[in-house]
C-alpha cells in the first residue's frame, strides 16, 4: 500500500455513522480534511445509546472535515439512491463507499422470530448490496474510489454458523458482496473489500449482547478506523477482493504496539467470531 495516506478533500459515505466503527472512521477521515456523510437511522437522542448524525456531524467538523448528515434506513430502497445523490450533489462526488451499518441477533434457530431475520437480512446483506448499487456509477467517476464493507472473512465452516445460523448468514452475505463486487468491477478500478476485527471491539452491539467481561476483553474501535483509513488509501486497482482483518493489515503498516487500543490493558483480549 503505497499510495499518500490521506483522506484529504475525499468523499467518504458511512452508513451506521452515529455511533462505533462508524463514527470512528468518520473522524479518522475528518482530521486528514475529508468530506463525511453520516448516514445513519439516529436522528434524535437514543435513550440507551450514545450518538446521533447530527453529534457525529459535529465532531467531524471541529476535526478538521466537512460534514453532511443523513437520516437514512438503509433498508428503505428508494431512500438509500436519494441518500448518494444527495451526497454526491454536496460535495460534488464520492470517492469512498463504508457498507457499516449492522444489525446482530446470536439466536440459535428455533429462537429467531422472522422479524429479527428480516432486520439482519435487511440492514446486513441488503444493504450492502444497495448501497454499493446506488454508489457505483459515481464511485467510477473518482481517481481512487473504494467501497469497503465491515463484514468477515467467508469461511463455510459449521462452526461459524451453528447457534447463530441467521446472522452468520446476513454477515456472509456482505462478504459475498465483496467477493463478487471485487471481480465485477476490477475492469472499472473500484476497489471492493472487506475488514474485520480480530478481537470483539468495544461498540454498542457488543455491550448489548455479550458478557461485560466480553467488553473489558475487547479493543477499542480506533483499531478499525486505522485499518480501515490504511485500506482506503491504498491503490484501488492494485489492492480489491481481500478480506482484511484489522490488526494484519496495521501490522503490514508498521504498527507493532497494540497495546493502547485495548480497553482494559493486561486483560487478555477475546477474540471475535469469524476469526481462526
Amino acid at each position: 500500500m503505497t499510495a499518500k495516506k490521506t483522506l484529504a478533500g475525499k468523499t467518504l459515505f458511512i452508513t451506521g455513522g452515529s455511533r462505533g466503527i462508524g463514527r470512528e472512521i468518520a473522524l479518522i477521515a475528518a482530521r486528514d480534511g475529508a468530506n463525511v456523510v453520516v448516514a445513519a437511522k439516529t436522528a434524535d437522542p437514543h435513550p440507551k445509546l450514545s450518538g446521533t448524525i447530527h453529534t457525529v456531524a459535529d465532531e467531524v467538523v471541529k476535526a478538521g472535515g466537512r460534514a453532511l448528515a443523513i437520516q437514512l434506513d438503509v433498508r428503505d430502497d428508494s431512500a438509500v439512491p436519494a441518500a448518494i445523490a444527495r451526497a454526491v450533489k454536496e460535495f460534488g462526488g464520492l470517492d469512498v463507499l463504508v457498507n457499516n451499518a449492522s444489525a446482530i441477533n446470536l439466536t440459535p434457530t428455533l429462537e429467531t422470530p422472522a422479524k429479527r431475520f428480516d432486520l439482519m437480512m435487511g440492514v446486513n446483506m441488503r444493504a450492502t448490496f444497495l448501497c454499493s448499487q446506488a454508489a457505483i456509477p459515481h464511485l467510477a467517476k473518482a481517481a481512487n474510489p473504494h467501497i469497503l464493507t465491515l463484514s468477515p472473512p467467508l469461511s463455510m465452516k459449521a462452526k461459524w454458523f451453528a447457534g447463530h445460523v441467521a446472522y452468520t448468514m446476513s454477515k456472509y452475505g456482505m462478504s459475498m458482496c465483496t467477493l463478487g463486487m471485487a471481480e465485477e468491477l476490477r475492469p472499472s478500478g473500484i476497489a471492493v473489500n472487506s475488514l474485520w476485527p480480530r478481537t470483539t471491539i468495544a461498540t454498542a452491539a457488543v455491550e448489548v449482547h455479550f458478557p461485560p467481561a466480553i467488553l473489558a476483553a475487547s479493543r477499542t474501535a480506533a483499531i478499525m478506523a486505522e485499518a480501515a483509513h490504511a485500506i482506503l488509501t491504498s491503490d484501488a486497482k492494485v489492492h480489491t477482493g481481500n478480506f482484511y482483518i484489522d490488526e494484519d493489515v496495521l501490522k503490514r503498516e508498521g504498527v507493532t504496539d497494540f497495546t493502547r487500543y485495548a480497553v482494559t490493558p493486561g486483560v487478555p483480549l477475546f477474540q471475535d467470531l469469524f476469526v481462526e
